[in-house]
């Protein structure tokens, strides 16, 4: 593969997350670099967080590691010993297993962006740190539980 054309790479943004969490990733948008370079090992994702937007809810991975780092902007990293600001070219890591929920925001006026790389395990289950939420990914398929393994139902009014 050659060179990947930003222009050509389709902006993603909206959320995999159910009801009501879905509606707080408004301002993030990313684009799968590594999607468009055809790469299956692990993902690239050039993350854009408008002022005030999230990068997702604070999480961790049971089998993925994950890498950031800032290409532009000012962002608050949140984990559970509390939060940093990063610049362009500030760098963090999360290690697989590691239970440090984490995410970014962007408390700024201004867009900020992020390299995200991070492996692509055959089975992976993600732990949102703050709210009664797990994601399980099974090739490709999404399914979300409470923490206890039951599954989840958007609370009423918010089901679509």
């Amino acid at each position: 593969m050659s060179r990947i054309d930003l222009e050509k790479v389709p902006v993603k943004t909206g959320s995999i997350y159910p009801a009501p969490y879905a509606a707080m990733m408004a301002g993030r948008s990313s684009l799968r670099l590594g999607d468009a370079g055809g790469l299956t090992q692990f993902g690239v994702n050039l993350v854009t967080l408008e002022p005030g937007a999230l990068s997702s809810l604070r999480h961790w991975h049971r089998a993925e590691d994950e890498f950031v780092m800032v290409t532009e902007g000012t962002c608050t990293l949140v984990t559970d010993a509390g939060e940093t600001e990063m610049a362009p070219g500030d760098c963090a890591a999360f290690p697989a297993g590691r239970p440090d929920g984490h995410h970014f925001i962007n408390r700024t006026d201004r867009p900020a962006r992020f390299l995200v790389v991070g492996s692509k395990a055959p089975h992976e289950v993600a732990t949102y740190s703050d709210v009664d939420l797990m994601l399980t990914l099974d090739a490709g398929r999404a399914t979300f539980t409470h923490k206890d393994g039951s599954p989840y139902k958007a609370p009423e009014g918010d089901q679509k």
